[in-house]
């Protein structure tokens, strides 16, 4: 069946059971985040995405995940184990790391892997890892290169963007790339910039397998029932 046929009939549900519903500001609060999780549990979505100074929460029926590194990913490698160790400890059931990206487009891969070692060391079997990789950052090689470095660390998930970088956020490019590159065998989260139905759509016919999400409501509203 041809995928726009499949793209034709993803329902909002469908749409929902992908979504990190993300908070990631500098300025929440403990009141934005409970209501982040009040209207994450009405419209369905899988997760919650909050920043580490947030947890613990209480998200039941929720997935809560948290970020690593964030937004700039120079804090040194150790910084981000430590990091995502006492997000694990605090409850997240998954951390978004966000590489070196000075380090990628250097071609530094071999301090990529040890970076992203580091942290999936540190968090062990407890926590999903998926790795942020700035795509609007880098070249088609370098996104090729560091999709393959973070399989070979141990990543669950490679994801586009942090949504902070000058650059820009996902594209329906960049997602393709990624997806062909780990091919199955890892997740694809896009995320950065995805603000209707039309863009998410654009990215999950791209290969994304999650959508990191801080206008869930609008996108999902252009999903069919």
């Amino acid at each position: 069946m041809p995928n726009s046929v499949l793209m034709a009939e993803i329902s909002r549900r469908d749409v929902a059971a992908m979504i990190d519903h993300t908070l990631l500001a500098p300025e929440a609060t403990a009141s934005d985040v409970d209501a982040l999780i009040d209207e994450a549990r009405e419209l369905g979505v899988f997760a919650i995405c909050v920043s580490p100074s947030m947890l613990p929460v209480r998200a039941t029926g929720l997935v809560v995940a948290t970020v690593a590194g964030f937004p700039s990913g120079k804090h040194h490698s150790l910084v981000k184990g430590a990091e995502a160790r006492l997000a694990v400890d605090q409850g997240a059931a998954e951390v978004d790391m966000v590489i070196d990206v000075g380090a990628a487009r250097a071609g530094d891969y071999n301090a990529v892997l040890s970076d992203i070692v580091t942290v999936r060391e540190a968090i062990g079997d407890r926590g999903l890892l998926k790795v942020i990789i700035e795509s609007a950052a880098l070249s088609d090689e370098q996104i090729v290169a560091v999709c393959q470095v973070a399989e070979k660390a141990g990543a669950d998930f490679v994801k586009t963007s942090t949504g902070f970088h000058p650059a820009g956020g996902a594209s329906a490019h960049a997602v393709r790339l990624m997806a062909e590159t780990v091919g199955g065998r890892l997740g694809v989260k896009a995320s950065g910039g995805i603000r209707d139905a039309e863009a998410a759509r654009a990215m999950i016919e791209a290969g994304a397998t999650r959508l990191g999400l801080s206008r869930s409501r609008e996108v999902l509203q252009g999903f069919p029932l």
